[in-house]
């Protein structure tokens, strides 16, 4: 129960960073800089895992991982919470072409479905102009920003997995050493130096210590204990949270095309994860049973 608790807060956490993003008055570059510092020292400072283990392996995880936190504020921005979370989310469309050139894992029937349908709810975000808003300015470079970042998140999770494939610790280490490539990336762009508001230092320290660093920790704890399925029904809290966060904070509200992409993406990959699981414990449950046998004869 702990594990499951740790997921949900880890996932209301997450949920909450667009209505924080689109609360400052900082650029969209100075938030990615700051935020990411703030996180990465908080994970150095707190975390001893995170000063362990750093190697050259790491350093292309760590970019990708970089891109999509920048990405992702960017995409905050300019085009609506719902249309940056939910682009973000068609990682699983990248991952079809990523994991077999990187990872050696070939397609299956499945993940084609999967792709196609993620496919079609990411094409919904693009269909038609949405209008301009206070919060919105820019939708179509948001949502370019967005897509963009699906692909870097699916470079993530591929650099992440062959870290482990090749025994190296990449968790809380990974997660420092992006924040840090995040800050140094934006922080160009972030010049110059602005006067930082008390508000806008409440913000960046709320994006950096909880936003971040704190729900990456849950994140991992509850990971090591919840089956898989159960945590991507669990993490599907954000997608469903963000939009509503910058709709009470900021009367911030995404088109019906939008909502209705989000939701097929969200389908998709909640019908990917479902399969995966029962395949595992498939696995699991028919090897015990060959190892009687084997015992017996």
């Amino acid at each position: 129960m702990n594990a499951r608790v740790a997921i949900l807060a880890a996932a209301f956490l997450f949920s909450t960073g667009g209505a924080a993003i689109k609360a400052a008055s900082l650029t969209a570059w100075q938030i990615a800089s700051y935020r990411s510092l703030v996180a990465a020292l908080v994970l150095l400072a707190l975390l001893p895992a995170a000063r362990r283990g750093w190697g050259w392996r790491m350093v292309p995880v760590g970019v990708a991982y970089a891109a999509t936190l920048v990405l992702f504020v960017l995409a905050t921005k300019l085009t609506t919470s719902a249309n940056a979370i939910f682009l973000q989310a068609t990682a699983p469309l990248s991952l079809l072409f990523i994991a077999p050139w990187w990872l050696g894992e070939r397609w299956r029937a499945r993940d084609l479905l999967v792709a196609a349908a993620t496919a079609v709810g990411m094409a919904l975000f693009f269909v038609g102009q949405e209008p301009n808003a206070v919060t919105a300015p820019n939708p179509w470079l948001g949502n370019l920003c967005g897509a963009a970042s699906g692909f870097t998140w699916a470079l993530t999770v591929a650099g992440l997995r062959w870290l482990n494939r090749t025994g190296v610790p990449g968790g809380y280490a990974t997660a420092a050493m992006g924040n840090l490539f995040a800050a140094a990336l934006a922080f160009g762009p972030a010049l110059p130096i602005p006067a930082f508001s008390l508000p806008d230092v409440s913000v960046l320290l709320y994006l950096g210590v909880f936003q971040i660093a704190l729900s990456y920790y849950l994140l991992n704890r509850g990971l090591a204990q919840v089956p898989a399925f159960e945590a991507s029904v669990l993490i599907l809290l954000e997608p469903a949270l963000n939009p509503v966060w910058t709709y009470l904070f900021h009367g911030e509200q995404p088109s019906g095309l939008a909502m209705l992409g989000g939701a097929i993406i969200c389908a998709a990959t909640l019908l990917q994860s479902w399969v995966h699981s029962r395949e595992t414990d498939s696995n699991s449950d028919s090897a015990p049973r060959s190892g009687r046998a084997k015992k017996s004869s």
